[in-house]
């Protein structure tokens, strides 16, 4: 058994004051004596403005804000998984990558984000995440204390062949950190989590943006902790904040002995 707790921001293209908020979010979610951190995707810099991406995002080993959270998890001997960050790899290349940080303050594992969010929503909202960032080639899944984590980032949450081949890999838990619109939020944020918790008897870990950005877009929220058979355990819908859950990984075992559905692909 563990405690998990999922942070929802509502960030701004300002790094130091993203850390601050950040910061003081994962002493709350220590105070409630949390073993995992999770926060949302693009935590620290929220743009898709690709010149100024350019000039104020760095490699891992210079970034601040990664920096800053190392020197919490050390502190605190926590796990974080810091949702996503954008991360500078050539002059012109830029990711999306999720970071798993250790108790020991090292990064211990990354992904970077594979599908890509190009989409037409209405004539005034529109997406092209590939005019910004390279896409990720590698599936990532880490060994926690506790069991293995698939790791995923947003808008790879509709693509269920990416989750189906994590949890045949072992993972007993997925994390979803993401910045889903409000538009397509309202739609489908809580059916495809649950679905994918149903469908992979995987605890499902779902931190979020949340609220109208500095630059007018709005994000849905409803940051959420599931469970392996569908049930949402703990939700924070609009606010800045935290969310913990006591979890039991023997639980995605039993359902999928009971259920052995997945060794039916």
């Amino acid at each position: 058994m563990f405690r998990v707790s999922c942070i929802q921001l509502k960030s701004n293209n300002n790094i130091h004051f993203n850390l601050k908020k950040t910061e003081k979010l994962i002493l709350i979610a220590i105070k409630q004596k949390t073993d995992f951190i999770l926060t949302p995707e693009v935590s620290s810099l929220f743009s898709l403005n690709k010149k100024q991406l350019l000039k104020v995002c760095t490699s891992m080993k210079d970034d601040i804000y990664l920096n800053g959270i190392k020197k919490i998890a050390k502190k605190y001997k926590k796990w974080i998984l810091i949702g996503s960050l954008i991360i500078k790899l050539t002059k012109n290349k830029l990711v999306n990558r999720s970071i798993l940080i250790g108790p020991n303050g090292k990064i211990r594992s990354f992904y970077d984000k594979m599908h890509m969010y190009d989409v037409i929503l209405s004539k005034k909202e529109k997406y092209f995440e590939s005019n910004t960032f390279f896409p990720g080639k590698q599936k990532k899944i880490f060994n926690l204390p506790w069991g293995k984590i698939g790791m995923t980032i947003c808008y790879d949450l509709r693509f269920p062949n990416l989750f189906r081949s994590l949890s045949k890999k072992g993972s007993l838990f997925l994390s979803v950190p993401s910045a889903f619109t409000l538009t397509t939020g309202k739609k489908h944020w809580h059916s495809l989590l649950k679905a994918r918790a149903i469908e992979n008897f995987c605890y499902v870990f779902a931190p979020a943006q949340s609220g109208t950005h500095y630059n007018g877009r709005k994000t849905f929220g409803h940051s959420l902790i599931i469970s392996p058979d569908g049930a949402i355990i703990k939700e924070l819908k609009k606010k800045e904040g935290v969310i913990t859950a006591l979890i039991d990984p023997s639980k995605s075992k039993k359902l999928r002995t009971i259920i052995p559905s997945l060794k039916g692909d």
